[in-house]
């Protein structure tokens, strides 16, 4: 596992990465997914429990290599590349496509939670009483959730180093989306599109010596946020890498029924055809944000009364999203194919 990787080795794992973040991006797709089919999950978690007392004893002793090498720092350091490089460029086209094409988007990811259900249960076995009960369990909370509307954003520093913390959760459970659960807390724009960009714009301001961006109160108060959500992601990668991973050896298949239930049961927070509930004020005029973002109360889910073309292209992008995420299922058995 320690040994030094070769150049395409390298390339592999930053990609390995870019597929992660690409998948924990996105509201219903977990990047603990991309880890199990491409064949690194185990490592994955193993180097992560490695993050403890140990470590951090090597590290605070000056020992640098020694913690390296302790923590699988290639290993990791590879796919956190991979990660950062494709928040940055996921971020910059989620943005673009949610505002011009908003339907199509939405039902993509729905085609994508309904691949990433069969994908979790295809592999599960028997189902027993228990098991079954488990699922329903599962169900019954996601459509309570179905039925909640997404919270209001908050900017909070303490709720915002929250949502860093369980936001990690993808990449650590397979099928438990940490951006769906952001959409659910409200903070899914602000904490992945928006501050995000606001890094991705500082940057881009420096290279080009500009640094007005630092006197820009806005700018600055979503660079903190960023910075305090990026602390709480790390703490959390850690801390539920080796509680998920006790939970899930002892009771394995008991999670994953109350999970493949949960995502049936909220499909309905990511319907497609849905339209926006604005908040007013006593003028009749749609508030807004510090931003300058209309200010959404909620959702006002339909089903599509005529089969137009622009229902046809919706219904399209679902079977594609489904077709990406069943697309890691036969990346998974052509591997095995090949490799006898």
């Amino acid at each position: 596992m320690y040994e030094n990787r070769s150049l395409s080795d390298k390339i592999w794992l930053v990609l390995k990465g870019l597929g992660m973040g690409a998948a924990n991006k996105v509201p219903g797709v977990s990047g603990g997914v991309v880890a199990f089919v491409a064949g690194f999950y185990e490592e994955f978690i193993y180097s992560l429990q490695k993050v403890n007392k140990k470590a951090f004893k090597l590290l605070i002793n000056g020992r640098l290599q020694s913690f390296y090498r302790y923590i699988n720092g290639q290993f990791l350091g590879m796919l956190i590349l991979g990660m950062v490089i494709s928040y940055f460029s996921i971020s910059k086209l989620l943005d673009y496509l949610i505002v011009h094409y908003e339907l199509y988007v939405w039902s993509a990811f729905f085609g994508m939670i309904i691949g990433s259900i069969y994908y979790i249960a295809k592999d599960f076995g028997d189902w027993n009483k228990k098991y079954i009960a488990y699922l329903l369990c599962g169900v019954l909370a996601g459509v309570a959730i179905s039925f909640l509307e997404p919270a209001k954003e908050n900017s909070n520093l303490i709720f915002v180093f929250f949502c860093g913390i369980i936001s990690v959760s993808g990449m650590t459970l397979p099928g438990l989306s940490g951006s769906f659960i952001l959409i659910l807390l409200g903070n899914y724009v602000l904490l992945l599109v928006d501050s995000v960009n606001a890094l991705f714009d500082a940057l881009t301001a420096i290279l080009q010596w500009d640094f007005s961006w630092f006197y820009n109160a806005q700018h600055m108060e979503l660079l903190q946020v960023l910075a305090v959500f990026s602390l709480g992601s790390l703490v959390g990668l850690v801390s539920l890498s080796h509680l998920l991973a006790y939970v899930l050896k002892r009771f394995k298949k008991a999670t994953y029924a109350v999970i493949i239930g949960f995502i049936a049961g909220s499909l309905g927070v990511v319907w497609p055809w849905k339209e926006e509930k604005y908040a007013f004020d006593n003028f009749g005029n749609i508030k807004v944000d510090a931003n300058g973002r209309d200010i959404i109360t909620g959702y006002s889910r339909y089903w599509p009364s005529d089969f137009t073309f622009e229902v046809f292209l919706a219904i399209l992008f679902i079977v594609i999203g489904v077709l990406i995420v069943l697309s890691l299922d036969w990346y998974d058995k052509y591997n095995k194919t090949r490799n006898g």
